[in-house]
């Protein structure tokens, strides 16, 4: 039997059997010699004499939350790194210009966290047509129906749904969306007209994207360019009764200008992140009747972490069978990832 490449895990070891249980953790171990015993956790670890020996003899690192940066220091107690296989999403947190010179391949479970972000959006899109959060709290304050008949304003019958950003997330909710009886259309500066008739969506310019949307979902990363992407004057565009959803990151959002738009009643709002993170407990956020606030769990949670870690075993196989990563990371792209 061919020798197993030694790998080391670095990240919270906490998440280790999360995202590694057993089944999981057992098919790894069979293309890789790991010990889950033996996390990385802080930088100081990698320095650490309990893992000299360790890291020196590491092939392939498998990363996730609360991996150190992987700075040229690391990578020179690490000789024989090749691959570093993340766990997780974005690799920003970890990732140095050293790895890409380094020529050390980068993988990431972005794809694979991609699918319960997307999952929530399209349970948000859906229960926002109901009025499902403005008719429950009705309900708890008045203890009665208000009538048996049909409700006026609501329901997802040819509603439109605004997609700003075709990241790995937005292009899922897009998938996800097709068979409802919706109008989707995305706004996205790197997606021509083409890229998005391959969507089978079309494509707008922001400020008609918002004017046209009943539901706005924004998935796209957070840059210099993009921070407060939505602010008073694109709240303005959108029309009465529209929702907003975010699930990308906080900072896309100018939060004084969305209270201020609550206040009016005027729209609704559905944050899954927010700026800051968490929220002063004084944020109006936490009581206005249109804001519905989440504490940042669409991406995986639970039994979903495992997929994260079926991901990053995949590519292991790959490695060790003489294939490519399916997963690589693009530096390029880093400051395109949502």
């Amino acid at each position: 039997m061919t020798e197993r490449p030694y790998a080391m895990f670095a990240m919270s070891a906490e998440n280790v059997p999360q995202v590694f249980p057993p089944e999981v953790l057992e098919r790894l171990r069979e293309s890789v010699d790991i010990d889950p015993a033996l996390v990385a956790e802080d930088y100081e670890d990698f320095t650490d004499p309990r893992f000299k020996d360790a890291l020196a003899r590491t092939e392939l690192l498998v990363t996730g939350w609360g991996c150190p940066r992987l700075d040229a220091v690391v990578l020179d107690a690490a000789p024989r790194l090749r691959a570093v296989l993340h766990s997780a999403g974005s690799v920003k947190s970890l990732a140095t210009p050293e790895l890409w010179r380094r020529g050390i391949a980068v993988s990431s479970a972005a794809v694979a966290n991609a699918v319960p972000v997307a999952e929530y959006t399209l349970a948000m899109i859906l229960l926002a047509g109901k009025d499902l959060f403005a008719a429950r709290d009705r309900l708890r304050t008045e203890r009665a129906f208000p009538g048996w008949g049909l409700v006026a304003g609501i329901g997802n019958h040819g509603r439109r749904v605004g997609v700003i950003g075709a990241s790995r997330i937005g292009r899922r909710v897009i998938e996800l969306l097709r068979p409802f009886d919706l109008r989707v259309s995305l706004t996205d500066p790197y997606v021509d007209e083409a890229g998005a008739a391959a969507l089978g969506v079309p494509l707008l310019p922001l400020d008609d994207l918002l004017r046209t949307s009943d539901v706005v979902t924004i998935h796209a990363p957070e840059t210099p360019e993009t921070r407060h992407i939505i602010g008073p004057r694109e709240l303005a565009l959108m029309p009465d009764g529209a929702v907003l959803i975010n699930t990308a990151r906080g900072g896309l959002v100018d939060h004084e200008a969305l209270i201020a738009e609550l206040c009016t009643g005027r729209l609704s709002a559905i944050l899954d992140v927010t700026d800051p993170e968490p929220l002063p407990a004084d944020s109006p956020l936490y009581d206005l009747p249109n804001a519905f606030i989440t504490p940042h769990l669409a991406g995986s949670q639970g039994n979903e972490a495992a997929r994260l870690g079926l991901a990053v075993v995949g590519e292991a196989e790959r490695l060790v069978g003489g294939g490519g990563l399916a997963y690589a990371v693009d530096p390029e792209s880093l400051g395109r990832e949502a």
